[in-house]
């Protein structure tokens, strides 16, 4: 059975390209006889407001979406991140790093010619380098965060791969995002590690998105396969853009639903006006 899910984050209302996301997601899933899920990542407690959380799902029935089952916030289970983290931990592809953000900037400055991944600049290395002793040092001294030691999980799993419904097949590159952070001190888990954790566990099968997502997918992957867990489907589609050829965004605020309804534009204006944008 098809299970997708739309899995927005509450930290601003949502906008038209969310409505696309919403919409596109629903209808995979019921086209073919299954499930639509409704997921709320709100593991940022700072930027991520209860507020939106109530509004986007006003939102999104005022939108016509109909989902299965309760919703699933991720601040509700964070026990199931500290869990796949501690699995992690006995595989030995976890190391603390006690870097601030600005000794990583001035350690990339520093270098030249750092290697550059997806989101730019990565993560040089340093805290995975320290001795184990120097590690329980630090452990006593400074707060740390959990990182991926990408190269060693890479040797763990060997060549893997997902499949894109666009794309085809698309081999797993752990080189693009590197040694990418999966816990810190004040919430034990990340966007990484919480998506795929909440995808094996609610079953999703397909999982829609946009595709400024697509090179994240192999940091999934690659947890999947550390993990154990079923390889779902993808299906990354293109972004929606408004009329000056830019991405739709949550500081955009007369593109949101909210702005929409209150201007007077029926759900039926809204999707028909997003199936205009998406052709």
């Amino acid at each position: 059975m098809v299970v997708s899910r739309f899995a927005p984050s509450p930290t601003g209302h949502l906008h038209l390209g969310h409505a696309f996301s919403a919409l596109f997601a629903e209808k995979a899933a019921r086209s073919a006889g299954g499930k639509f899920l409704l997921r709320i990542e709100d593991i940022d407690p700072v930027r991520c407001k209860p507020e939106f959380s109530d509004d986007l799902i006003e939102d999104l029935k005022w939108l016509g979406l109909k989902w299965d089952g309760e919703i699933r916030k991720q601040s509700e289970h964070m026990d199931d991140y500290k869990n796949a983290l501690s699995r992690l931990k006995e595989l030995g592809v976890l190391y603390p790093c006690f870097c601030t953000r600005s000794e990583v900037a001035a350690e990339i400055a520093s270098a030249g010619q750092a290697p550059h991944g997806a989101d730019g600049p990565l993560y040089p290395g340093v805290c995975r380098k320290l001795s184990v002793e120097q590690r329980e040092e630090f452990m006593e001294q400074r707060s740390a965060v959990w990182r991926l030691d990408s190269a060693k999980a890479k040797a763990l799993v060997g060549n893997i791969s997902w499949k894109d419904k666009e794309a085809g097949e698309v081999k797993v590159k752990p080189e693009l995002f590197g040694d990418v952070v999966l816990a810190r001190k004040d919430v034990p888990t990340s966007y990484h590690l919480s998506v795929t954790v909440d995808d094996y566990l609610q079953g999703v099968t397909l999982v829609t998105r946009g595709n400024d997502l697509f090179n994240s997918t192999s940091v999934h992957r690659l947890l999947q396969a550390l993990l154990d867990y079923p390889v779902p489907e993808y299906h990354h589609h293109k972004l929606l853009l408004d009329e000056t050829g830019k991405r739709f965004a949550k500081r955009d605020k007369a593109a949101t639903l909210r702005a929409a309804r209150e201007g007077g534009m029926s759900a039926k204006d809204v999707r028909d006006s997003l199936m205009s944008l998406a052709r």
